[in-house]
């Protein structure tokens, strides 16, 4: 038998970003059901490197990451789990004298947004940090730190179920259509109907989006992540790379994460397998800059699927075709850190229309200018081999 179940707001995707929203949400006292087609935090939310920076980030970014900022030194009180998050801060190192000319100029432009950068010269490096290799200086900034990724995605989903959403775990939407009223969901045995629908199916959100007139160049890109044994602790700080390369941090138990290539894609899309050639060069690089690595066993690899946009940025806002509807995916490897402060903004644009953080710069109407409400206000979603939420 179909179950029926009518609610304020639907969201499609129990990522981080939806899961939070749906925490936010129920704070307002909006009647919620979050769907995953999986398990919610499962996919990038979960899968993750786990750094938690504002450093780095475009201007734009910034005002809503600082409203993240605020977020997780509360987690404790928030979702009741802390998840290791430690504000150790972030080191951006460069390799080359224009890559610390870009850190100068980087350190310029987003001084009125206060994330007290210092810049670090090279003898500095050794010394405080440890860092050994052919490395030119670096830019700290000290209220940013790491996360553990697999406790805090289901962590905010848990919570979002305690406050009274329902959470509706391997149920994949499978059409969804704009009504007089609001919105129709059709999910496995589940019929929904929504006043308003949050689209934040990450890496299969672009399908949804495009049944409602709004395609988006959406990319799917699989990061690659390893893990060590525990070692003695050398490394008090989230590392990155001015240019890319390697990321790494060390958990309190001496673990040592290190990312910086990508994985290859199974036949199913919605899977990958790290390289072995590609896990190879991340230790390769990282046992240049840490010297403890050198002997260190790598006891784990995984991947996941990420959304990536072309200019980086990703899609926050209301459709511009379809009333009710909000988007909010294409973080683009960088989501983690954000989310939080996401969920509150979707939350306000449901309640009041409007955020007090701006994000006119997030809007879907950057890929499709020429977007005009129409026929695509009444159309029905039906999926087929790709889906819709993660």
């Amino acid at each position: 038998m179909t179950r029926r179940i009518d609610c304020d707001v639907a969201i499609v995707g129990g990522g981080l970003v939806g899961s939070s929203a749906a925490l936010a949400l129920r704070s307002m006292g909006f009647s919620v059901v979050l769907l995953d087609k999986g398990f919610c935090g499962a996919q990038a939310s979960g899968v993750n490197y786990g750094g938690v920076r504002r450093q780095g980030r475009p201007p734009e970014q910034l005002p809503l990451s600082q409203r993240s900022h605020a977020i997780w030194p509360r987690l404790q009180q928030l979702i009741g789990i802390d998840g290791e998050f430690l504000r150790s801060g972030h080191l951006k190192l460069a390799r080359s004298a224009a890559d610390m000319a870009g850190l100068e100029h980087y350190a310029a432009d987003v001084a009125p947004f206060e994330l007290d950068l210092e810049l670090v010269g090279h003898n500095q490096l050794r010394e405080r940090f440890g860092i050994a290799g052919d490395i030119v200086g670096g830019s700290f900034c000290p209220g940013d730190g790491h996360a553990n990724p697999r406790l805090v995605a289901t962590a905010f989903a848990a919570a979002a179920g305690r406050a009274g959403a329902e959470v509706l775990e391997r149920t994949k939407v499978t059409g969804a259509s704009r009504t007089f009223e609001g919105f129709a969901l059709e999910a496995g045995d589940v019929a929904i109907k929504a006043r308003a629908v949050i689209n934040s199916a990450g890496a299969w959100a672009d399908s949804f989006a495009a049944a409602f007139g709004e395609p988006v160049p959406l990319e799917r890109t699989y990061p690659s992540m390893i893990v060590t044994e525990p070692l003695d602790p050398f490394l008090s700080v989230n590392i990155g790379i001015e240019g890319g390369g390697i990321y790494a941090r060390q958990v309190t138990r001496g673990n040592v994460v290190v990312g910086g290539e990508r994985a290859a894609p199974l036949a199913d899309s919605d899977f990958s397998r790290p390289r072995s050639d590609g896990v190879l060069t991340i230790m390769q690089r990282a046992r240049e800059l840490f010297g403890p690595l050198r002997h260190a066993q790598a006891i784990r690899f995984w991947s996941g699927t990420e959304a990536t946009m072309p200019d980086r940025n990703p899609v926050i806002g209301p459709s511009a075709t379809t009333p009710g509807l909000i988007h909010a995916f294409g973080f683009s490897g960088a989501g983690f850190q954000i989310a939080p402060g996401v969920g509150e903004v979707l939350a306000e644009l449901v309640r009041d229309g409007r955020t007090s953080t701006p994000i006119d710069a997030f809007s879907i109407t950057r890929f499709s200018p020429a977007s005009q409400p129409g026929d695509a206000s009444q159309a029905a979603m039906t999926t087929g081999s790709k889906e819709t939420s993660p």
